[in-house]
């Protein structure tokens, strides 16, 4: 536990190339029995955004582990690996800095990878974040996925 806080785990299959952890902790907040609603972003799990609830079962170890999205919150996950070789290099700070304009918080996974998983709230500018995912894509600053995306990003 952390203060009000509990440590949700999700388990997926790992993705080829990719990190090969096959679990993701995710701190959240307890909303009621059984559910909880997800305080960060995740850098690995698919399908769930900030701010979601989802519904989790407590193993006879304590472990609380993640069985279903059961409402959306409209934020979005956005993750971005900045191009070692591009203009801005390995630097997670810098892309941090391209997305501040659209005020968007998240964190980065380590120094020796420099993934950041950003929250992109449901009323941010959708367009203009794409366009600038767009731009930094076309000029080798990064590369980037969407981890959790809504109707309304897919629209913008």
């Amino acid at each position: 536990m952390n203060g009000d806080r509990i440590k949700v785990w999700f388990r997926f299959v790992p993705r080829e190339g990719w990190l090969p952890q096959d679990t993701e902790g995710l701190w959240a907040t307890p909303v009621g029995a059984g559910t909880a609603r997800v305080d960060n972003v995740p850098f690995l799990q698919n399908g769930v955004a900030q701010g979601d609830v989802v519904r989790y079962t407590t193993a006879a170890d304590g472990t609380h582990w993640a069985t279903e999205r059961l409402t959306a919150s409209g934020n979005c996950t956005l993750r971005v690996l900045p191009d070692p070789s591009g203009p801005l290099g390995p630097s997670a700070r810098a892309v941090h800095e391209r997305l501040t304009p659209f005020a968007l918080g998240g964190e980065s996974f380590s120094a020796d990878f420099p993934l950041l998983a950003v929250n992109v709230p449901a009323d941010a500018p959708f367009g203009e974040i794409k366009e600038l995912l767009a731009q930094g894509e076309e000029e080798g600053w990064w590369h980037w996925e969407m981890g959790c995306a809504t109707e309304e990003w897919a629209a913008a």
